[in-house]
């Protein structure tokens, strides 16, 4: 089963439920040598499930818009960026559940996370102080935070930050499905729009 969400022209979202076992998987794709390479050090089945439901997503976004597919490789921060296109694609997985984005012009990251009793010990070393305020101990709020922080990073791409230094959300009112976030980087400063939204298994954040 797969949803597609329409965030705006340039902007799409693949979220599919992981029904299909590994060799259907595999069947539905044509893997690259690094990602077989790859798909090889991963070593728990679901994960491979994941990873492999998360290709079929990002394949069948950008067959859906009249484009060949040839695959994904990853750069040297391992960011994943589509084979002979300039369109920005970022992945995301959880159990049962796998996700892709495509932008046609801007980098985009996407994350999907079930809400979890985790993010309360998690708080310290991922919001700041003002955040932490702003979130209030609530399982939602803390839930929004994190996946818009995931997405944040994902669409950065590289390595050298950290979630409660140099990525940052305005604060929002609940049920807010638009929401501001910052990179704040010494050499590197930059205002993003996040969508979240209720769906899968609990949040689904995409950040371009």
């Amino acid at each position: 089963m797969t949803f597609q969400i329409d965030i705006n022209n340039d902007c799409i979202v693949s979220l599919r439920a992981i029904t299909e076992d590994e060799p259907t998987l595999w069947r539905a794709l044509s893997l690259t040598a690094s990602e077989q390479e790859d798909l090889a050090g991963i070593t728990h089945s679901a994960q491979r499930i994941e990873w492999l439901s998360c290709r079929v997503a990002v394949q069948q976004l950008i067959e859906s818009q009249g484009m060949p597919y040839a695959g994904l490789q990853k750069d040297e921060f391992g960011k994943p960026h589509l084979i002979n296109s300039p369109w920005h694609i970022s992945l995301s997985h959880t159990a049962g559940w796998a996700a892709a984005v495509l932008h046609r012009s801007r980098p985009v990251g996407i994350d999907i996370e079930p809400i979890r009793e985790q993010f309360r010990r998690v708080v310290p070393r991922v919001l700041s102080d003002s955040e932490i305020a702003h979130a209030a101990g609530d399982p939602n709020r803390l839930a929004v935070y994190w996946c818009a922080k995931e997405a944040l990073y994902k669409l950065y791409g590289k390595r050298q930050l950290t979630f409660r230094d140099h990525l940052h959300v305005e604060p929002f009112a609940d049920q807010a499905d638009h929401l501001v976030g910052h990179v704040r980087l010494p050499d590197h400063e930059e205002q993003l729009i996040i969508r979240c939204f209720e769906a899968g298994p609990g949040l689904l954040a995409v950040a371009y």
